[in-house]
């Protein structure tokens, strides 16, 4: 099972400095991680230190609340792909999406996807939803033309759960990828959320769980 090979090596703290950012990339290099994830500000250091390295780099827009207005996502993501970033992770309009405007959070996403023009994940804080509103959330999700549904920032009351990344893909199947993220720091968990499903993994300890990978150093 391929598991270094699918992960967002990742840094989202808001007391990240410049040198914690190289250092990411640094480890990235090292491990062979699929992208390094940092906020729109670092993308244009990250996607410098990463050229010609076949690793991405991937930035965020409207998080981690996702109460931003669609043209701020816009104009926020549009920035992170002028400044190197070729996969952005935007968190869904969550309150919107509760508040029963299904046609606002789909339509925000497909604009984002239009006009940013690279893989996007969309962030559907699964710890603030029910079952039902998970799979009416995959659904908007599949709809919208994005590329993965992605199940938490890491900044909400609960991260990813293998239950919840089996019922997204009882939804999306394999038409679109599913990126687990929030708590995942052990191998044997990144086992478990690639067993139920997951495509993508992203996690702050992509070093750890590399170097407990069998064969990993």
């Amino acid at each position: 099972m391929e598991i270094v090979g699918v992960i967002d090596h990742t840094i989202l703290r808001p007391d990240a400095t410049e040198d914690d950012i190289i250092k990411l990339c640094e480890e990235a290099k090292r491990y062979r991680f699929i992208t390094c994830c940092v906020h729109p500000f670092w993308v244009s250091i990250a996607s410098k230190f990463l050229m010609g390295t076949g690793i991405k780099t991937c930035s965020v827009t409207g998080f981690p609340f996702g109460a931003s207005s669609r043209l701020t996502k816009c104009f926020e993501a549009e920035g992170c792909v002028k400044d190197g970033a070729e996969e952005i992770d935007m968190v869904m309009n969550i309150g919107a999406f509760k508040s029963g405007e299904a046609k606002v959070v789909e339509d925000e996403i497909k604009e984002v996807v239009k006009r940013c023009g690279v893989i996007v994940k969309v962030i559907i804080e699964t710890g603030l939803l029910s079952k039902d509103e998970m799979r009416d959330a995959a659904k908007i999700v599949l709809s919208s033309g994005a590329h993965f549904v992605k199940t938490s920032t890491g900044f909400s009351t609960s991260g990813a759960r293998v239950e919840d990344v089996q019922l997204l893909k009882s939804i999306v199947g394999d038409s679109i990828g599913i990126k687990a993220s929030g708590g995942i720091r052990t191998y044997q968990q990144a086992v478990e959320m690639l067993s139920a499903g997951a495509t993508r993994l992203g996690t702050s300890s992509g070093v750890e769980i590399a170097k407990n990978t069998p064969g990993g150093t």
